[in-house]
């Protein structure tokens, strides 16, 4: 196993955050690497429930996705399984610090030699990942 950390502050409330994660609408705007777009078939966010969705890139191709999140603990923690090739585990924690919410990003791919094939896709994604939810959670904020 191999795993891909980063952390983001966020000026806003750990519920604010939570919320931009927990919300279908919402995860769909933001997540995946810049340029992404994406259709979500269904989305039972809770412990246990099936994520499966189509991200779009900014290249015209379609990745099929097929999830399960295996946590979820509001407004701290989400669990997520990512059940196809590459198979990962991705922890999204939340902690309130001074002026906001620190995320703490953890992926952790099952296959390590995948992994390092991977990581200069992986590490600049989960980036701009953090980057997506920041500006979800701010626009929300300015109602913009």
């Amino acid at each position: 196993m191999h795993t891909f950390t980063t952390a983001r502050h966020i000026p806003a409330t750990v519920d604010r955050v939570f919320a931009a994660i927990a919300d279908p609408a919402r995860l769909a705007r933001w997540w995946g690497p810049a340029g992404f777009t994406n259709t979500f078939e269904v989305c039972e966010f809770r412990a246990g429930g099936r994520w499966a969705f189509v991200m779009h890139g900014p290249d015209g191709r379609s990745y099929p996705n097929e999830n399960r999140f295996a946590d979820v603990e509001p407004p701290s923690r989400v669990v997520i399984e990512h059940v196809l090739q590459p198979r990962f585990r991705l922890t999204i924690g939340l902690t309130a610090d001074a002026g906001g919410t620190a995320v703490a990003w953890a992926q952790t791919l099952e296959d390590a030699d995948l992994a390092r094939k991977l990581e200069p896709i992986i590490v600049p994604a989960n980036e701009q990942n953090l980057d997506r939810l920041s500006a979800e959670v701010l626009r929300d904020a300015s109602g913009t």
